[in-house]
């Protein structure tokens, strides 16, 4: 089973399709994706399923909805086969009804959720060892896995919206990290148009904001990186009640009393470590 949720809903087994159509069961297989290879207690597929206001046939519902699963799932298993099989898995061997429970069973198959992971994890251990390059391909990787938001074309409940979330936030850890890593391969001018749209988007992150500072003024736009320092904090003062961190204040002040390359000028990015 091939299993995509870095954007639409893409869930495959031997190559066909198996995301229905219908809203509900769409959501039913998006978290039972999410989960592949483990139980779903059926109170959180209720839960996801219903908001916290089932109603009375939600069980007998929810296995109707199972049920129209595995209609998909061998419908896939049956055009996939390539000849007639005797261990051949069948439906109920993909979607499993367990105590408790349901559980979809990936046989071991992708997940871009699970590759995003190994690949980010990776990342950061290239990190930690200074091999920049390394951390920059191999993030880069990791995020463009990346089709749009999480579950894009699913309705979210509480389980989808949480892990939406989390998922989101893991995306611009890496980003970071990735921005970072091309930022010691000295790639400044190479970034300042991602950096323009990223904190345009995210207009409070302060550690984006350190990185287009810094791009900025190792590409010969002093000025512009402490326009950009003025900007967020007018916006941090008027919207948070906050000055910016000791750290970022400390980089501004680094570029205001420096030159590109003169004396007191950021010569690394460790000047920004630990801004965020």
């Amino acid at each position: 089973m091939d299993i995509g949720l870095l954007g639409a809903l893409d869930v495959r087994e031997n190559g066909v399709s198996i995301a229905p159509t219908a809203p509900k069961p769409r959501q039913l297989l998006a978290l039972l994706a999410l989960r592949a290879d483990q139980v779903v207690p059926v109170p959180a597929l209720i839960e996801e399923l219903w908001a916290g206001t089932p109603p009375r046939s939600a069980r007998t519902t929810l296995q109707t909805y199972v049920l129209q699963l595995r209609e998909l799932i061998a419908t896939a298993l049956r055009e996939g086969a390539g000849h007639e099989d005797p261990e051949a898995r069948n439906a109920k061997d993909v979607l499993t009804t367990l105590p408790g429970g349901y559980l979809l069973a990936s046989g071991g198959g992708t997940s871009d959720i699970r590759e995003f992971e190994r690949l980010s994890e990776l990342g950061y251990r290239a990190m930690e060892d200074d091999n920049f390059a390394c951390a920059s391909r191999t993030l880069r990787q990791a995020l463009d896995l990346w089709t749009a938001t999480p579950f894009a074309d699913v309705h979210t409940g509480a389980h989808l919206a949480m892990e939406a979330r989390r998922l989101e936030e893991s995306r611009l850890c890496a980003l970071d990290q990735r921005i970072e890593a091309d930022l010691r391969l000295g790639r400044h001018r190479e970034l300042l148009a991602e950096l323009t749209v990223l904190t345009s988007r995210y207009r409070t992150h302060e550690n984006l904001h350190a990185q287009f500072m810094l791009a900025l003024h190792r590409s010969g736009r002093r000025g512009e990186a402490l326009h950009v320092y003025q900007q967020l904090r007018a916006l941090l003062v008027r919207e948070l009640g906050l000055e910016p961190s000791a750290r970022l204040r400390r980089l501004q002040h680094s570029i205001l009393t420096a030159t590109a390359d003169g004396p007191g000028a950021p010569q690394q990015y460790d000047d920004l470590a630990g801004v965020s």
